[in-house]
């Protein structure tokens, strides 16, 4: 009794003809697994047979010997069988261990979820936080600025700019980056043009993410741009003082946030916001609060 893998079941006919050394005719056979082709070259299978040379004395009982070895579990299927008895024991002890432990014991809730709920206190106000829970918010902070600064180091590698200082601290719901290098002039860019991109860029992945503002200082542009502004200001400071409302000349880029965030400042109890011309150039005006629409 022979076991005869091949291509085809002719040429496992044959190759078994030649083992048991009588021809195919002479040949019992039964047919373990049909040959396929498969699906693209994939989940090809070969023939197989168990051939025996024939005897009317035997046959029954070689008969059922082949049924035997047909019958008998592959060590594939052996090792399956094994696989799905302890996945169901253990099945059933975790039921039974759920029936001995208490439902509180149970609900234990997930980190991602535990997580969450945490990044979402960040931006909740009360007047009653106790020192604790400062504490656990600050030690968040700390974690979100390091991976937030580890995702902006990954960033500024795949770019041109040889940039070797990127630092993050998360305050306030808000995000101190700076960045510098020597290509730190580059990344601005001609009047501020990349470093405006920069800003949005990060503004938008930031805010819709984690819900963080930022402040983005690339070498010391942001500290200069935000002096030469105060200077700008400063006669329309003097001028709101006189008649109680102003307006900025068309300020492009960052200009306009630096500008509205200043002045602000100066009059927290007027009505100050960024408009927009025709043409699309912004300005920020100042008026008292129930003229702002007459005025703006």
């Amino acid at each position: 009794m022979k076991k005869v893998e091949a291509p085809t079941l002719e040429e496992a006919y044959a190759n078994a003809s030649q083992v048991l050394e009588c021809s195919i005719s002479e040949l019992q056979c039964e047919v373990v697994q049909h040959p396929s082709k498969g699906l693209l070259g994939l989940f090809k299978k070969t023939a197989i047979i168990i051939a025996v040379r024939k005897n009317t004395s035997s046959q029954k009982s070689t008969s059922s010997k082949i049924e035997e070895i047909i019958s008998e579990p592959s060590e594939e299927e052996r090792v399956a069988s094994a696989i799905l008895e302890t996945v169901k024991e253990d099945a059933v002890q975790e039921e039974v261990i759920k029936e001995k432990v208490p439902k509180e014991e149970t609900d234990i809730v997930e980190p991602a979820v535990l997580k969450d709920a945490v990044l979402d206190s960040f931006f909740e106000s009360d007047a009653n936080i106790d020192d604790d829970v400062v504490e656990d918010e600050t030690i968040v902070y700390d974690e979100l600025a390091m991976m937030i600064e580890d995702q902006l180091k990954e960033l500024l590698s795949h770019s041109c700019f040889e940039i070797d200082v990127v630092e993050v601290d998360v305050r306030d719901n808000t995000a101190l980056i700076f960045i510098d290098g020597n290509d730190a002039a580059l990344l601005i860019g001609k009047e501020g043009y990349r470093y405006n991109a920069l800003s949005y860029m990060i503004f938008n992945w930031l805010h819709t993410k984690y819900e963080l503002f930022i402040k983005l200082e690339i070498a010391e542009f942001l500290t200069t741009q935000q002096e030469m502004i105060r200077k700008y200001i400063q006669p329309v400071i003097e001028n709101v003082e006189k008649q109680g409302k102003g307006k900025t000349r068309f300020l492009d880029g960052i200009l306009v946030q630096i500008a509205l965030e200043q002045l602000r400042e100066r009059f927290p109890d007027k009505y100050v916001a960024v408009k927009t011309a025709r043409e699309g150039k912004k300005f920020v005006v100042i008026n008292e609060f129930n003229n702002n629409k007459t005025n703006a």
